[in-house]
């Protein structure tokens, strides 16, 4: 007599061998199989076709990571499982599983779930797809997939994601889509698609998110497109498309990222796209808009990643209105054909960390604030007169002396003008080459050094008064590598200065002096903490940031009576500010940056307890020529469990730690015990069983965020890296 057993349910269980080894015939009555994340490799046994029963098979993240070579389910898949009639649910996502879909993978239209992500499936779609009106989500990304997008879809009225990005599908976008009423997600990108886009998709009342980027759309931006109201991401780049962007666009009134990228769309650049406030992002390049910048633009206060409209015919003076971008880290106006001068209130702009105006024909200053952001003067040139004190540029004169004064005063200035220039270039080119910083530079008998303030004198001297020669009676924190002191310059200004220890390890805490060097050096985002300069020299080594009053996360939720005062909207807060910051690094650098450390020591806290990531020491930049092995390196208690085995760093380690300090942020404390005996029965726990019970209780709408928030931390702690989301993910989950 056969087992009577209805459930396999064994993910994460760390089980290794040959799928084909499990005999399923055995065990007729099952009706789950859960074997997702375990080391499982080889072709699936045909015997799975005699579970006549069975509602849900998942087998996804059966790989193997590590010095043993990758293993994963591959071979190809038996069509025989055609013949699973009562099939709700099939996962088979992130393997090596190859060949042609079993044609009646949907005969009984009883399918639900279909998830074959990230392996290499090949030939048509099966004709049952086209008929299978059950499915709610169907994810066929990232494989080699063929076929009519018009022939081989259907109408399907329950569908709620439809992800066949990364494939080779071609034809039209087929009317019927148009059908599909409770459709939230449509990714169609990187297949051949053809024609225009429908219209009729603007029936499509429910939809978040449209990409149909990379493919050979033409014919013009429907109008229609603006009913779509709850349109969080629309990706139109590298088409065909033609005509100008539709007024109607202002209606998707909840648009955070926009790339229109890569067409021939032309015409003025409409107004109307100042209506869409909430847009985060925003990529017009390379088209032929003509026109001038619409100072509208300028109303998109939440425009914070990027506003990139280069090569395009773009003309006139640019709009002072621009200024109002405060939060904007990113903004490219190359090649196009813009005049006059960069506008003062481009000042204000205090987030940008790249900005490229170069091939224009613009005139006058570039504005000092973006000269202390380790400006490149491939940024500004070539222009018809651009003027600064930057490497490449001739300096600026604002007012003309007159007689015998004329002489004497530029005498005066130009040793402040060259030491000047001299510190910028040596930031410069440390920044750009990545390369082991020069020690120093000796000038008549004394050194120079790469630390200024904020009118570009040098302020070493005023560095060592402030501290009194380092004297202990200003220090404000210990850290593994040396101290920090608090430093009132002389204009006022305080800033923190890290100084390293003289220590037996030295080569390693140069090695992390320069690491912290390098990369805070060349990013900017209002949630990382500002590194004004540094000195590297034989007898003193020093980096200078901007001084966050608060101190770290760790401290105040030790403190019973601060912890009362971080609430709840502050700490959701914090986290979002986190989450953004880790995003930046990840998403928006190139090449991406990993901090590898990310503690609640490490998250610094102003007055107002607005967020600060900190200590770059042990960050790396992940290097498309390198292996990306590393030592394991990292603080106790947030680091990712595959790194103890792998010791290869990958953003997701971040992921990791950002989870155990969103646990941390909602209980007020470190959540090792959560962590050591994470299961469902954890995560399904209410918010206010683990709540800190300092602040005052959350309101109902801080509950849904908090719960929110608890989730998404389980999400981040996954154990296995793939399972975990991106922090771009995670950050648009938490402000969404």
């Amino acid at each position: 007599m056969p087992w009577v057993v209805s459930n396999i349910t064994l993910p994460d269980a760390g089980i290794h061998g040959q799928l084909g080894e499990l005999n399923f015939s055995a065990l007729p009555f099952l009706a789950y199989i859960d074997l997702h994340n375990n080391s499982l490799h080889g072709a699936l046994p045909a015997s799975i076709s005699s579970l006549s029963v069975l509602l849900e098979l998942n087998l996804e993240q059966n790989q193997h990571t590590g010095e043993i070579p990758c293993q994963s389910l591959s071979g190809l898949l038996p069509q025989e499982i055609g013949h699973l009639t009562s099939l709700v649910k099939l996962g088979l996502s992130n393997n090596t599983i190859s060949g042609p879909l079993p044609e009646h993978i949907c005969s009984r239209r009883r399918l639900q779930f279909l998830g074959i992500s990230n392996n290499m499936f090949n030939g048509l779609i099966p004709k049952s797809l086209k008929t299978c009106t059950s499915l709610v989500e169907i994810d066929l990304q990232r494989n080699q997939l063929t076929g009519d997008l018009s022939q081989h879809f259907g109408v399907y009225p329950q569908l709620k994601g439809m992800r066949l990005a990364s494939n080779r599908l071609s034809g039209k976008i087929s009317p019927n889509l148009a059908a599909c009423t409770q459709l939230t997600v449509l990714l169609l990108s990187q297949n051949m698609i053809t024609g225009s886009i429908p219209p009729v998709l603007s029936k499509l009342s429910n939809l978040e998110e449209l990409t149909l980027d990379s493919n050979h759309l033409s014919g013009e931006i429907p109008p229609e497109i603006g009913t779509l109201g709850n349109l969080y991401i629309l990706n139109l780049s590298s088409n065909k498309l033609s005509g100008s962007i539709p007024i109607q666009i202002q209606k998707l009134s909840n648009l955070g990222y926009l790339d229109i990228s890569g067409n021939r769309l032309g015409g003025l650049i409409p107004e109307e796209l100042g209506g869409c406030m909430k847009l985060q992002s925003l990529k017009m390049n390379d088209n032929n808009f003509r026109g001038s910048l619409p100072g509208a633009i300028g109303n998109l206060a939440g425009l914070q990643i990027m506003l990139d409209v280069s090569k395009n015919n773009l003309s006139g003076v640019l709009p002072q209105q621009l200024g109002k971008l405060e939060m904007l880290e990113f903004l490219n106006l190359s090649h196009n054909q813009f005049r006059g001068s960069i506008p003062s209130s481009f000042s204000t702009m205090l987030s940008l960390s790249t900005v490229d105006v170069s091939y224009n024909d613009l005139e006058g200053p570039i504005p000092t604030t973006w000269l202390l952001q380790n400006a490149s003067p491939s940024w500004f040139i070539p222009n018809k007169g651009m003027c600064g004190y930057l490497y490449g540029l001739p300096p600026c004169y604002s007012t003309p002396v007159a007689g015998h004064h004329k002489r004497k005063t530029l005498d005066l200035l130009l040793p402040i003008v060259m030491v000047a220039v001299f510190c910028i270039v040596v930031i410069i080119m440390l920044s750009r080459n990545k390369r082991k910083p020069q020690e120093s530079v000796n000038v008549e008998g004394r050194d120079l050094f790469s630390v200024w303030n904020f009118d570009g004198r040098l302020a070493f001297d005023d560095i060592v008064r402030a501290t009194d020669d380092f004297n202990d009676k200003y220090i404000v924190g210990r850290g593994g590598y040396g101290k920090v002191y608090k430093a009132q310059l002389q204009d006022g200004q305080i800033v923190a200065v890290k100084k390293l220890h003289q220590s037996e390890e030295q080569f390693n805490d140069d090695r992390r002096f320069h690491n912290e060097m390098e990369i805070l050096s060349q990013i900017r985002q209002r949630s990382i903490v500002k590194m004004y300069g540094f000195c590297s020299h034989s007898a003193y080594k020093f980096l200078v940031y901007d001084y966050i009053q608060h101190g770290s996360l760790h401290v105040t939720l030790e403190n019973d009576e601060v912890a009362k005062e971080l609430d709840w909207q502050k700490r959701i807060a914090l986290a979002n500010d986190v989450a953004q910051a880790i995003s930046y690094l990840h998403h928006e650098c190139s090449p991406p940056i990993i901090h590898r450390d990310i503690t609640s020591n490490n998250i610094l806290l102003d007055t107002t307890f607005k967020a600060f990531v900190s200590d770059f020491g042990t960050a790396r930049i992940l290097k498309p020529d390198s292996s990306n092995w590393t030592e394991l390196a990292g603080t106790y208690g947030y680091i990712a469990p595959e790194l103890a085995y792998t010791f290869v760093v990958t953003e997701k380690c971040d992921v990791y730690s950002f989870g155990v300090v969103a646990l941390e942020l909602v209980m007020g404390k470190h959540p090792r015990d959560l962590l050591n005996g994470m299961s469902s029965v954890e995560q399904a726990m209410l918010v206010k069983d683990i709540l800190d019970q300092r602040p005052t209780p959350p309101t109902t709408t801080e509950n849904k965020s908090l719960a929110l928030l608890i989730k998404l931390a389980f999400s981040c702690l996954e154990s296995s890296p793939l399972a975990r989301p991106t922090m771009q993910e995670a950050y648009q989950t938490l402000i969404q």
